[in-house]
């Protein structure tokens, strides 16, 4: 997908040339070209996290897997789009998924009948995605309980609530690396099995190259993020989608397509565990680490986050976590399963496309 950087120097153009600023275009040019950036992204992590052994590199990894989405929120967290952001964060989860899930199976299961998986890790990793959708419903079961009886309900003791859930959800990711790092990591020999073969095919980075790429890569991306956030508004309104449309469907989709290609090409290649890694693992990182991040830094930012979602956020995370669950309970996958959730993928869309503002948040 490095073609797509042709539209960096485009996404330059359109925003500091005389006379040629086109909000709906710049929008799309530099969403564009954030997709190769972060697959780049991704590869300079690797790379650099085979350089410094097991431990380090799984920890590089999990910490900057979804590094390119992260900045993104970050950047609209500044402007005051908290909407984008908690939208961003529901699309993630239920992107990753539905859709990358859904694509992975389908296009490895048209190549091969039947595709197996370490059960066991998946069903490890959907636990915790379910306690995320937990985590994720209390504060909406909250406000909705709250504003029934108003008089004890104040906007401060929401934001302490999501607050005190981050906390938690942070601390439980932190025991997921512990268990998939160091107490438990032999139940994970698939999917660092899978990266050990994609690292053999090519030369590995030096760690100078790999950090050089890495940084470069991120500036690039902070500033289209800024170009990307700045014209969200305009080319919603053009448009004429809804803030949650934008967050769920469109800036989700671009902040993980990288993963989302690679996740197919593992499939293909047969490599289910490695491709479920990467779709079912990115939606927990967003879920316990991405999420609570942005509330802690909401605060910095003078302008704090809550968890507060919408009933249908909730529900659609929850579903696509139920579904997930009961697909994996058999340790394989068929291009049917595939077909069902991207099926499922797109209802939900629907759904967010046809939602009225009134109902958002």
């Amino acid at each position: 997908m490095d073609w797509l950087l042709l539209f960096l120097p485009i996404s330059l153009a359109l925003r500091f040339w005389p006379g040629e600023r086109n909000d709906t275009a710049l929008f799309f040019c530099s969403g564009l070209a954030i997709i190769p950036l972060a697959g780049i992204m991704g590869r300079a992590t690797e790379h650099l996290a085979a350089r410094l052994g097991q431990g380090i590199g799984g920890l590089l990894n999990a910490t900057f897997g979804n590094a390119a989405e992260l900045i993104i929120a970050l950047i609209a967290l500044h402007k005051g789009l908290i909407g984008v952001v908690k939208a961003s964060i529901t699309g993630s989860i239920i992107g990753n998924i539905l859709l990358v899930f859904g694509a992975a199976a389908l296009a490895g299961g048209l190549k091969h009948p039947e595709q197996r998986f370490n059960r066991t890790a998946v069903q490890t990793t959907t636990t915790s995605l379910l306690l995320a959708a937990i985590g994720l419903l209390i504060p909406s079961v909250f406000h909705f309980s709250a504003a029934a009886h108003p008089g004890g309900w104040t906007p401060a003791l929401e934001q302490n609530l999501s607050l005190a859930i981050a906390v938690v959800l942070f601390l439980t990711y932190v025991c997921t690396l512990i268990f998939s790092l160091l107490t438990h990591k032999q139940l994970f020999d698939g999917l660092a099995a899978g990266h050990s073969d994609s690292e053999a095919e090519a030369p590995g980075w030096s760690v100078r190259k790999s950090l050089a790429v890495l940084l470069l890569a991120t500036a690039c991306v902070a500033g289209l993020s800024e170009f990307l956030v700045g014209s969200v508004e305009a080319a919603r309104t053009r448009l004429g989608v809804t803030e949650v449309f934008v967050g769920i469907i469109v800036v989700a989709i671009i902040g993980n397509a990288a993963e989302h290609s690679t996740a197919v090409w593992m499939a293909m290649k047969n490599k289910m565990d490695l491709s479920l890694g990467i779709a079912i693992g990115s939606s927990l990182q967003v879920a316990l680490f991405v999420a609570p991040l942005l509330v802690f830094v909401s605060y910095f930012f003078g302008r704090p986050m809550d968890l507060e979602f919408t009933i249908p956020e909730v529900v659609a995370v929850i579903v696509a976590v139920m579904i997930v669950a009961e697909i994996s309970k058999d340790g394989e996958t068929n291009w049917l399963e595939g077909a069902q959730l991207l099926s499922v993928y797109l209802i939900l869309a629907i759904l967010f496309y046809f939602l009225p503002a009134y109902i958002q948040h």
